[in-house]
């Protein structure tokens, strides 16, 4: 689910930095790597109206050497069509054989090399291109963020003179090269979304526990059939990363045969290879679409229509919103709520955009007495109910009720030996996920470890990360958030010897039973790799963290990240005037509740004790009697 009210696409933003607007071209081939700086958008309601660049594609002229062929044929393959006009560039037998969809090799710009005289005699004739890699696109669209190691790549190019005379390439890879800029013109992200797999260790009838949607990110064409496009990359099925811990309602050999959009925001599919005789299952791939379709703009579509062999069904966001994307972030179709700790006694007040706070019901909402251990950092459970508290010396973990009827400390549910001398030991970050697990970090450093508690029982959390075929330990977790779903987890990371801390991804995986759950963190890759040093992180979107961090020698900000690793680059920023401190102690924001909501909840900080809100991308002092420690939102 992306940021819906004022922001557009694609979702990249560095925060509180210079804009990184989207570099766009005046002619109608692919756009050069310099030009000028301008703003690109989508409009509400359509997926290519006010882009202020498109791209046409040019056959090769007539005459034209390899170099000019070369430079045509990577401008066409940028075009807002398919890849007609690019084979033109190939021989009979490269045209037949090339598959652009391999993939997209995204680089920060494509070289070639001072051009080599062509003879008359010649007949064969070889160019490179070179660059350094920033992302590959693979063939199910997927983004990979490449890390800032070696990543220079060369791509070779075979022509051959034809009969009649003329060059025409006749070796190349299969896939497509791009520049970045080119990239951004010609691409955007779009989420699909696929159910949760169930939980056989979930407790309650049945187990299973409530299933819910996983946004998917994804790279497709701005401007060639968006709908469309979008739905069979949907019905296609999910990414390998994502795979293991989601499923798809549409069965294998599922077409997408026609996808039209009405004057009443009505979308209506035509669905081969699929009985929808079962309205259940109808309905479950339906709902699925409409998400997907709902992604790609506020009020594009508000209804949609699924039909196909035996059968036809509708849905629209108000059917079944228990299973919308971030269902489980907390009040279902209401605000999020807000919760600080008074930074004279720790006291946990619950407050809102109208009012200065109230102290929460139990013993949480009472100053601290003498006797009873100090609370440190609070996280609340999505639902409210409960708060997870961890002592002032990060040594005990309580899960304490948020109820009127709680006077005392319970026992605490963990502990972490105290070591003298050691630094940055204890716990960190509690984190409840939308299914009332709690999660944290133990930085003891004779046994480092992440833990799951359900149920009042604690469990051990592997954490592994595959480094060429094989899965090994994952070192130095610092700091922790699950996401509402309970599928990821976004990981703050510091090796031992480390001089600064990174961003990571992971995939919460669950087995057992009820009695015996198994639960490990798996599918660990890197995010956002021009931060060199992360502070904290908080889910903003079901898609999407805001990442307190720095880049080199640049000072601590805001930025948006998405869960495929991409650092935002959206022309709106999130600006740190106001009088807001450039390094606040803590920054929250929320999930979305679906799509009800329309306006994204507001980021939250605290910098000195001043509680600051930022709200249409300005920052506004909250107007609180108490001085507060931290402010946050549940989870």
């Amino acid at each position: 689910m992306r940021r819906t009210s004022n922001r557009t696409e694609p979702r990249l933003v560095a925060v509180a930095g210079a804009v990184l607007g989207a570099l766009v071209a005046s002619g109608c081939a692919a756009m050069p790597d310099s030009g000028g700086i301008t703003k690109v958008e989508l409009s509400q309601g359509s997926a290519d109206k006010n882009l202020q660049a498109r791209v046409f594609p040019v056959a090769p002229g007539k005459g034209a050497k390899p170099r000019e062929l070369l430079t045509g044929f990577l401008d066409a393959v940028t075009a807002d069509e398919g890849y007609d006009t690019a084979r033109k560039y190939l021989t009979e037998r490269a045209a037949a054989t090339w598959n652009p969809d391999a993939g997209i090799e995204v680089l920060s710009a494509t070289q070639i090399p001072v051009d080599q005289v062509v003879g008359e005699a010649d007949t064969t004739y070889s160019e490179t291109v070179t660059g350094q890699r920033v992302a590959r696109v693979d063939e199910k669209h997927s983004y990979l963020q490449m890390g800032q190691g070696s990543n220079n790549r060369t791509f070779d190019f075979t022509f051959v003179r034809e009969k009649g005379g003329e060059w025409r390439i006749d070796k190349l890879d299969n896939g497509v090269i791009m520049n970045e800029t080119n990239f951004r013109n010609s691409f955007r992200q779009v989420e699909r979304f696929f159910y949760t797999t169930p939980d056989p260790s979930a407790p309650g009838p049945g187990g299973a526990g409530q299933e819910v949607l996983v946004a998917d990110p994804i790279y497709l064409r701005r401007r060639v059939d968006p709908l469309a496009s979008a739905a069979k990359a949907l019905v296609a099925g999910p990414s390998g990363w994502l795979s293991p811990v989601v499923r798809t309602a549409f069965p294998g050999g599922a077409t997408v045969d026609k996808v039209t959009v009405d004057d009443s925001r009505i979308a209506h599919v035509q669905l081969g290879g699929a009985d929808l005789g079962d309205s259940t299952g109808c309905r479950r791939m339906a709902t699925q679409l409409f998400y997907t379709f709902a992604d790609q703009g506020k009020g594009q579509v508000e209804k949609l229509e699924l039909k196909g062999q035996r059968g036809s069904c509708t849905v629209t966001r108000t059917d079944d919103p228990g299973v919308g994307p971030g269902a489980l972030a907390g009040r279902l179709l209401q605000a999020p709520q807000q919760y600080y700790q008074r930074a004279d006694n720790g006291v946990l007040m619950v407050a809102d955009d109208g009012h200065s706070g109230d102290p929460v019901p139990g013993v949480l909402g009472k100053p601290h007495a003498n006797g009873t251990p100090a609370p440190g950092t609070v996280a609340v459970s999505r639902d409210g109910a409960q708060a997870a508290a961890i002592s002032d010396d990060g040594h005990q973990l309580y899960v304490v009720s948020l109820q009127a009827g709680a006077t005392t400390m319970p026992e605490p549910v963990l502990g972490s030996p105290v070591k003298p001398g050691a630094k940055d030991d204890g716990f960190t970050s509690p984190s409840w996920d939308g299914r009332g697990d709690l999660w944290v970090v133990d930085r003891n450093p004779q046994g480092p470890r992440v833990v799951m508690v359900r149920g009042g029982r604690t469990y051990t959390v592997p954490v592994t990360m595959k480094t060429g075929n094989t899965e090994s330990p994952l070192q130095g977790v610092q700091a922790l958030k699950l996401s509402s779903d309970g599928t990821r987890v976004a990981l703050i990371v510091k090796p031992s010897g480390a001089s600064g801390s990174s961003l990571m991804f992971g995939l919460v995986q669950h087995g057992g039973t009820p009695d015996a759950p198994t639960v490990r963190i798996t599918g660990v890759r890197a995010a956002a790799p021009s931060l060199t040093d992360v502070a904290s992180v908080s889910w903003a979107e079901t898609d999407q963290l805001l990442v307190l961090g720095k880049e080199t020698d640049r000072p601590q900000q805001l930025y948006y990240v998405s869960t495929d690793g991409s650092q935002s680059t959206d022309s709106q920023q999130l600006q740190t005037g106001n009088g807001l401190p450039s390094s606040p102690q803590s920054v929250s924001s929320a999930e979305a509740r679906g799509y009800e909501l329309r306006q994204p909840s507001p980021v939250l900080a605290v910098a000195g004790g001043t509680v600051y809100r930022l709200v249409n991308n300005q920052w506004r002092e909250a107007q609180l009697a108490d001085k507060a420690r931290s402010y946050f939102y549940a989870g």
